[in-house]
């Protein structure tokens, strides 16, 4: 298993996740259009491991409320979520992994603006 190390942009936020980088993704839904983040692919709860400022992280919800995403409320960047599709799931942001060029990735496009329960949401 491959163990992906990552940080906010200020720091405050260190995590690792056990999950490799690809197959990554990107999603279509209203709130990852705007944000752009690259995905890791879906792992368990228990692969991710704060390292340190947890404290430092605030929760964004949104439409349905079952995705949790979590963003540090020092320098605004998202760092990891829980997933809607299976709460049990979560993903990291790749752009936050260390030596890792997220952009460089192929990645599938997730449709999730299909699956919002508001509309535009």
């Amino acid at each position: 298993m491959t163990t992906l190390k990552g940080a906010c942009h200020c720091g405050a936020v260190t995590f690792e996740a056990d999950t490799p980088p690809e197959p990554a993704k990107r999603c279509n839904c209203s709130l990852c259009r705007r944000r752009g983040a690259v995905m890791s692919p879906p792992f368990l709860a228990d692969a991710l491991r704060i390292l340190s400022g947890e404290s430092d992280l605030v929760l964004y919800q949104f439409n349905t409320r079952t995705a949790k995403h979590f963003f540090c409320r020092h320098c605004g960047i998202y760092t990891f979520h829980q997933t809607r599709s299976n709460p049990a799931e979560w993903r990291v942001n790749l752009g936050c992994v260390e030596g890792l060029d997220a952009y460089a990735l192929s990645s599938a496009i997730a449709d999730g603006a299909s699956s919002s329960v508001i509309s535009g949401a």
